[in-house]
């Protein structure tokens, strides 16, 4: 194996396992190494420090998680992608479409901005733009979920006559993330859509039971589910709003029938659409990894 790749990540788990064995079918070695082992060393001149890459930068990098942390270990670790696209090592995500979705309000201004239909959004760190918001809305309950966040934590349905969280409550660290509440017909559900490369590769119905977060994690039923022309054509365009090479697109139908994109997630998991799909998820990431390192 003479091309070795590091897979950025804190947890390997089953992705990692999934990641590392489509690579090796490849004759490619994967290294696991944490984006905190990390560091720019600046006494000469800009090199990443990479554990098991300290004689020379890979030829890429698989990005499967980036670890929390305070603003300051957040901006570091995405400065290392940064910087080593612009020392010409392919990321995969690149650095800015991870910023641009792990920031959900950043990732509705994109939908919006590119024609994808999403539902109605309000972004503030202001209580009383808060209030103002929910006043204007009427009757109708908002989502209230944490700007930066994933697998539906601290995702929670706010109803006109419950109070407004305080900040530093329920995830919020001190800004509001309002969204229309978007109803769907019978049970609960929405659509995971897994995009590659600009096309669909495969896609699931997720149906809640005890709850109208949809998520996986959150126990949610997956179902296979062949997606139609509108499902298909927002999961392409959402990825192209914000410019990514993969992507977890994640829609919901309203009652009346339109559907809109919720989330866009740069580093989805796909344990749960691997279990109702034949298609081989890992295999076709790594395999469009490889092919920009060979482009």
């Amino acid at each position: 194996m003479a091309l070795k790749i590091p897979i950025f990540t804190d947890d390997p788990g089953w992705h990692g396992e999934q990641l590392k064995a489509a690579f090796t079918r490849r004759d490619v070695g994967a290294q696991f190494v944490s984006l905190q082992d990390c560091y720019l060393n600046i006494a000469h001149q800009s090199v990443i420090q990479i554990p098991y890459f300290e004689q020379t930068l890979p030829h890429g990098a698989f990005v499967r998680g980036i670890s929390g942390g305070t603003l300051q270990q957040v901006i570091s670790r995405l400065n290392i992608l940064q910087i080593l696209s612009m020392q010409n090592v392919i990321i995969y995500n690149s650095g800015k479409a991870i910023e641009r979705t792990v920031d959900k309000a950043m990732t509705s201004f994109l939908l919006q901005q590119n024609g994808v239909a999403t539902p109605a959004t309000w972004v503030c760190e202001s209580r009383q733009h808060a209030n103002n918001i929910r006043a204007s809305v009427g009757s109708k309950p908002l989502v209230l979920k944490p700007l930066f966040g994933s697998q539906g934590q601290g995702v929670r349905q706010l109803l006109q006559y419950e109070p407004l969280p305080v900040p530093m409550q329920m995830h919020i660290d001190g800004v509001y993330y309002l969204q229309e509440f978007i109803a769907t017909p019978n049970s609960p559900h929405d659509y995971r859509v897994f995009v590659v490369a600009g096309k669909v590769i495969a896609a699931m119905k997720r149906t809640a039971h005890h709850h109208w977060v949809n998520n996986v994690a959150a126990g949610s039923h997956c179902e296979s589910m062949a997606p139609n022309e509108t499902i298909e054509n927002l999961a392409i365009n959402a990825a192209k709003a914000v410019d990514i090479d993969y992507c977890g697109v994640d829609i919901i139908q309203s009652i009346t029938g339109e559907y809109y994109v919720l989330e866009v997630n740069s580093i989805p998991a796909w344990k749960g659409l691997q279990s109702v799909t034949s298609v081989n998820i890992a295999q076709l990431l790594v395999d469009d990894f490889l092919s920009k390192l060979a482009g």
